[in-house]
């Protein structure tokens, strides 16, 4: 490993609608933490559109600006560059991606450097490519839908997915990899329903009551996850699933839940878990298998001076994740 720089190049988003991509120092690595030379980083894309776009991600949340500098940046793979006091498991040189962001105020990965505490990070091999690993994080968090269906027992079955962005398309894959009988993937986006199908979905079809009518019993799925937070995707699921519907998107709004949820038998309306090291972990492996490819969400490498445009072919669903290098 070359000798760390003293400074480095990071995003910041002054404005909304304004990003620069400017000159800081290479910050030094506390308690725990290590410094990670930054190989990539894929975008999260509900993170950047609503905090590029002036908008707070959750509700009631406080935005200001100019934003925390490299933020939001979280779902990044780079090298292990020095070592803060009191780290035991990470070497200089290791591979490393974050599985879990804290959420609490500090710098992000859209930089060249970041510090990161060693707990949040897992190694992995250097042979996969970062657009193979950037996006574990994603990959951790979907994991925990599964655990809460899992958490239920019995067998997964038959299983509809609702929304094919990122989330929904490594659902698509979880859901293979844990064993479900058929994957049913729902999205109006005629590119993305064909991509569900090459990752794994037995069928993807637009969400339209006619093509599959209302119904807990007949044709009927067993289970399902909700990846839009969206009150009618999450309602079509509702009405066509037998046993339990965990939601994965971020919910805006309410949701009905009516007598015809309340028996036949009645359906679970399952919120969700928590993050995880066991779920992170899982996706890992499943990386390592070949059995979970982040690499076909990303649509397109950029270099940091075009993130806004990056971002804006994600408003225009031209993109399904950007991948940002930080050295081009």
């Amino acid at each position: 490993m070359s000798k760390v720089p003293t400074r480095m190049k990071l995003l910041q988003i002054e404005s909304p609608g304004h990003a620069a991509w400017k000159n800081g120092p290479v910050p030094v690595p506390g308690a725990g933490e290590v410094l990670v030379r930054v190989l990539g980083v894929s975008t999260c894309p509900h993170w950047d559109l609503h905090i590029l776009g002036g908008q707070p991600m959750f509700p009631g949340m406080k935005l200001e600006y100019p934003y925390l500098p490299g933020q939001p940046g979280h779902e990044a793979v780079g090298d292990v560059a020095a070592l803060g006091p009191g780290v035991t498991r990470l070497r200089v040189g290791d591979r490393v991606v974050a599985w879990r962001d804290t959420g609490k105020p500090r710098h992000g990965f859209y930089a060249q450097f970041n510090n990161f505490h060693e707990d949040d990070l897992l190694t992995a091999p250097a042979t996969l490519a970062p657009a193979e690993l950037a996006s574990l994080e994603l990959a951790m968090c979907v994991e925990v839908s599964f655990q809460q269906l899992a958490a239920l027992g019995g067998k997964l079955g038959r299983i509809g997915l609702s929304g094919l962005g990122p989330a929904g398309l490594v659902a698509v894959q979880l859901a293979r990899a844990h064993g479900a009988k058929e994957v049913v993937a729902f999205d109006p986006v005629p590119e993305r329903r064909a991509l569900a199908l090459e990752l794994g979905a037995h069928r993807a079809l637009a969400p339209d009551a006619t093509a599959w009518p209302a119904s807990r019993k007949l044709h009927a799925l067993d289970h399902a996850i909700d990846l839009t937070g969206v009150p009618a995707a999450i309602e079509f699921l509702m009405d066509r699933t037998r046993r339990a519907v965990t939601l994965f998107g971020v919910l805006r709004e309410e949701v009905r839940f009516s007598t015809r949820h309340l028996f036949g038998p009645g359906l679970i309306l399952s919120g969700y878990g928590e993050h995880n090291r066991v779920a992170a972990e899982t996706a890992l492996r499943l990386i390592q298998e070949g059995r979970l490819r982040l690499g076909p969400l990303i649509t397109q490498t950029l270099p940091f001076t075009r993130y806004a445009e990056g971002v804006e072919r994600l408003r225009q669903k031209r993109a399904i994740k950007i991948l940002f290098d930080p050295w081009a």
